[in-house]
C-alpha cells in the first residue's frame, strides 16, 4: 500500500478536496507530472487539462483544472485553481462554453503573446474534451 500525503485542492467557488492521498497527477505547463509522498519542493503552472487523484483504497477521481498552480512544500501538494470541477459534475454545454470563450480571447488577441497564449489554450480545451468524450 502506498504511503499517503496530505493533498489540497482549491478553487475561487469552494475547496473540492482536503484528504490524504497515495498519488497525484497534475497537468503542469511543462507536461504531467506524478506526486506521491516526499515528493521534492516544487512550484508549477497548471494547464487546463484532467487532475487525477489516487485515493488510499487504489480508486481514482478525475477533476478538470483550469488555470493557477500547484506546490509541493513541507509534504503537502496544495492545488490553487482557476476552476476546478470533478469530471462527473462536467456537462457538455460548460466545455463547449470554455471553447467558445477560449475562441472568442483567441479572435480579440492583440499581439503575438496573447494570440498564442489563446491557441494553446483552446488546443488544451479541445484535447480534453476528445479525452472526455472517450472516457
Amino acid at each position: 500500500m502506498a504511503e499517503l500525503f496530505q493533498f489540497e485542492l482549491v478553487s475561487p467557488e469552494r475547496q473540492l478536496l482536503s484528504a490524504h492521498v497515495a498519488e497525484v497527477v497534475v497537468p503542469g505547463v511543462e507536461g504531467e507530472f506524478g506526486v506521491l509522498k516526499d515528493h521534492s519542493p516544487l512550484v508549477s503552472t497548471i494547464n487546463p487539462g484532467i487532475l487525477k487523484v489516487r485515493n488510499d483504497d487504489g480508486g481514482w477521481v478525475e477533476y478538470f483544472v483550469r488555470g493557477g498552480f500547484a506546490e509541493i512544500s513541507s509534504g503537502v501538494l496544495s492545488v490553487l485553481a482557476e476552476q476546478a470541477v470533478p469530471v462527473t459534475e462536467i456537462s457538455a454545454e460548460q466545455l463547449d462554453l470554455a471553447i467558445r470563450n477560449a475562441e472568442e480571447d483567441l479572435a480579440d488577441a492583440k499581439d503575438d503573446n496573447a494570440k498564442q497564449k489563446a491557441e494553446m489554450t483552446l488546443s488544451q480545451l479541445r484535447d480534453v474534451a476528445e479525452a472526455l468524450k472517450s472516457a
